[in-house]
């Protein structure tokens, strides 16, 4: 299969294209490096194109390459960057995908993956968790809203020009080449100071809660996505467990074999309490499910920071 990858030379690209190169098929990255980089990736064995999903050039490209599918992982990713700058978020989110549904449909891709966030459905009840892909979207960020309406414009791009599509709404993802940047962050943040002995900080009181998975599960997702029948639909991946923060610091400590003792300051504007998503839909669909224990994968992301 003849893929592009979005954003192949980022965090989740960068497993993304690993492990479609383990099974044979021909890749292309396509990244503009503002979060990613060429050193995340084997180039003697991919296409790389350094430019950006909004522009003409980009478009152009895709419509001459005619791939069977494209996975679009590029991005603007961060819930405070968007409320410092919703205009930055709607054009890399909303007019960078359009850029790529059009040359897309005009040239005859065969699927669109398309990641997309567990902060779609905002703060909810705990008595709603774990979250199922029927659960009404009411994101509190401008992010979140612009990967809701993203999710309507690959509904819309079916329904009008039959391009099919599998939206994945990711919980918080990390791992190893895991930037400070997006959702999953702040493993990327805590492994590096603990890897350098240096302290850290927990913004709220510690109890608020996300659905970690490693990065490689996500991958592995994606990868599931792009081969099943069940399509023009969303699925959660997630591993349908909800972690809070002072846990977290408890199983980084075990992995790095030493006490740590975080500050705490503000919450910030904008995250939410708590978030676990159910992951049924995308067993039974995909015939995917998480497979790295979050000890398993702390200790993965860890060792990457503490070699480097």
């Amino acid at each position: 299969m003849k893929v592009l990858v979005t954003g192949g030379a980022g965090f989740i690209g960068s497993h993304v294209v690993r492990a479609l190169l383990a099974e044979g098929h021909e890749v292309t990255v396509l990244d503009n490096l503002f979060t990613g980089s060429l050193d995340h990736i084997p180039l003697s064995e991919v296409h790389s194109w350094v430019m950006d999903i909004r522009g003409t050039r980009a478009r152009r490209e895709i419509e001459f390459s005619r791939f069977d599918a494209i996975v679009h992982l590029a991005g603007q990713t961060m819930v405070d960057m968007s409320l410092k700058d919703p205009y930055y978020d709607a054009d890399e989110n909303l007019m960078g995908t359009v850029n790529i549904l059009e040359a897309a449909r005009k040239s005859g891709v065969g699927r669109i993956v398309m990641a997309s966030t567990a902060a779609v459905y905002g703060d909810v009840a705990q008595s709603r968790l774990p979250l199922v892909e029927e659960t009404p979207l009411l994101p509190p960020s401008f992010y979140g809203f612009t990967k809701m309406a993203v999710e309507h414009y690959l509904s819309l791009y079916y329904r009008n020009y039959g391009l099919p599509y599998v939206v994945l709404r990711f919980a918080n993802v990390y791992g190893e080449r895991q930037g400070d940047k997006g959702e999953g962050g702040v493993i990327s943040i805590f492994a590096k100071r603990i890897a350098k002995g240096q302290g850290i900080t927990i913004f709220g009181d510690g109890e608020q809660t996300r659905d970690f998975i490693y990065a490689g599960d996500v991958a592995g997702g994606i990868l599931a996505a792009l081969k099943t029948e069940n399509v023009n639909t969303e699925y959660n991946l997630a591993t349908q467990t909800e972690t809070s923060l002072n846990q977290l610091i408890h199983l980084f400590a075990e992995v790095a074999g030493r006490d740590i003792e975080p500050e705490y300051a503000d919450a910030r504007k904008g995250d939410i309490r708590r978030s676990m998503l159910a992951n049924g839909k995308a067993k039974a669909g995909l015939g995917w499910e998480p497979k790295v224990s979050l000890k398993e994968g702390l200790a993965n992301t860890y060792e990457y920071f503490a070699r480097k």
